[in-house]
């Protein structure tokens, strides 16, 4: 599983890892995404725009928390205190302030540390890219 996110105050590339604390990838000061082998899988742009490893558009979050698919339609939100829910408003999971990320049954599924809610949530919570 690789995961991903991006914080445009980052210094340093931060590492990714799952549930498991195995590390899965990175998000590199510029946005770019790499997988567990160095890889590159995609880019998150300033704007909040996903792309994947073909520079295809898979995505947007947007800097209120509205996430919206490749089409554009509304797919979800991530809310300030780090709440995820999904296009019918349900309960996905929850991003903590330290970075753990919890799905809805308040199990650890990754770690984000340093890392903005709302990019981290796209991975776990939306599958991008």
């Amino acid at each position: 599983m690789m995961m991903f996110a991006l914080s445009m105050n980052v210094v340093q590339a931060q590492e990714m890892r799952n549930g498991s604390n195995a590390y899965v990838g990175k998000v590199e000061r510029d946005g770019t995404i790499r997988d567990r082998s160095n890889a590159y899988v995609g880019k998150i742009e300033s704007d909040g725009t996903v792309r994947n490893r073909s520079n295809a558009y898979v995505g947007k979050v947007e800097r209120d928390g509205t996430v919206r698919d490749r089409s554009n339609s509304y797919i979800g939100k991530i809310e300030s205190d780090g709440t995820v829910r999904d296009r019918s408003n349900s309960y996905l999971g929850k991003i903590e302030n330290d970075g753990t990320v919890r799905d809805k049954s308040n199990r650890s599924i990754g770690k984000a540390d340093g890392i903005e809610r709302r990019y981290a949530a796209l991975f776990f919570f939306f599958g991008m890219p």
